[in-house]
């Protein structure tokens, strides 16, 4: 899984770089950490966050978010540690796509 690099939101503003999404990336995970994705496809398609996070032994349920199609544009976040960082690393999320063809993504911080 490729890790989508931060784009850092600052006062002056920011004009964001967007990445053809993979079928799985990862992002650093962080309570002012979001994702934005835009589809341009003819059909919806989903976006998932893996959840580790448990509450009383259960585990919380994976985020999922449909991007609707053609102009869907979807912030998704904040990304927060305690439902999504890796037990691997503790540091990061990982996010899978239902579809990449003609969708987009960014990594925002502010």
């Amino acid at each position: 899984m490729a890790l989508l690099a931060q784009q850092v939101i600052a006062r002056s503003g920011l004009t964001p770089t967007y990445s053809a999404a993979a079928a799985s990336t990862t992002v650093t995970c962080g309570d002012r950490s979001f994702l934005h994705v835009k589809n341009t496809n003819g059909s919806s398609m989903t976006v998932t966050l893996t959840a580790t996070a448990q509450v009383d032994g259960q585990a919380v349920a994976d985020l999922v978010v449909t991007v609707p199609a053609t102009t869907g544009d979807k912030m998704i976040g904040p990304i927060s540690n305690k439902l999504f960082a890796s037990l691997a690393d503790g540091v990061s999320a990982s996010i899978t796509y239902s579809a990449t063809t003609s969708v987009t993504v960014a990594n925002l911080v502010i």
